[in-house]
């Protein structure tokens, strides 16, 4: 993550608890670097709001806005008091000629999170909420190296989670992972699952994918 009090004097701002800090559908030419404190991202997708995401220090957001030109695809509001660096194309120049090495790190993070953001859509525009635990499920799976030759992984993560990146209520989220755990499909624990057989949640979700 990208510290340093130089850097938050420059580049720095802070929201309080349940600040917008921007809206869906709003023009934006700006992205943000958590540093500290959690920002809720939330889409609205079938006339209802839906939490995408919760992101954590160390987190972009707002960066399809300035790659892309369009208004914004989400709307992001501050969970704690938060503290970001705020950057736009202009002043994202200057630190990329005056401290490269730093910029460099930003771009890395830059990219994963372009893949995470569209990769998590992908989850949000599946009609059933069956195929979309599925492919969270896969989501997670395929930060393995050895991803294509799986069949069983335990994935570290909680209902919580689920219902976050899938964009469902906890509810009907438990409804599913505990069908699943009847029928021999998932162990659950406490803090984690696993799953027995990768290939039919891939056959799943590949079927429902439009």
């Amino acid at each position: 993550m990208l510290q340093g009090k130089g850097l938050f004097e420059k580049f720095g701002k802070e929201y309080s608890p349940g600040q917008m800090i921007f809206c869906e559908f709003e023009q934006g030419n700006d992205f943000y670097l958590i540093q500290n404190g959690r920002v809720k991202i939330a889409k609205i997708v079938k006339d209802k709001e839906k939490t995408m995401d919760i992101l954590e220090p160390g987190d972009i957001f707002g960066e399809m806005a300035i790659l892309e030109e369009q208004p914004r695809s989400a709307s992001a509001v501050a969970v704690d008091q938060v503290e970001v660096l705020h950057f736009n194309r202009e002043n994202f120049v200057s630190l990329m000629t005056s401290q490269p090495q730093m910029a460099f790190k930003l771009l890395l993070i830059f990219a994963r999170r372009i893949y995470d953001a569209r990769r998590r859509l992908m989850i949000l525009l599946l009609d059933d909420i069956q195929s979309k635990v599925a492919d969270v499920f896969l989501m997670l799976s395929e930060k393995e190296p050895n991803y294509d030759q799986l069949k069983e992984i335990v994935l570290k993560v909680t209902l919580d989670d689920i219902s976050h990146w899938c964009g469902e209520p906890i509810e009907k989220v438990d409804q599913v992972v505990s069908h699943w755990a009847k029928i021999g499909k998932i162990d659950l624990y406490p803090d984690k699952l696993m799953v027995h057989n990768l290939n039919d949640l891939r056959r799943l979700v590949n079927s429902k994918r439009k």
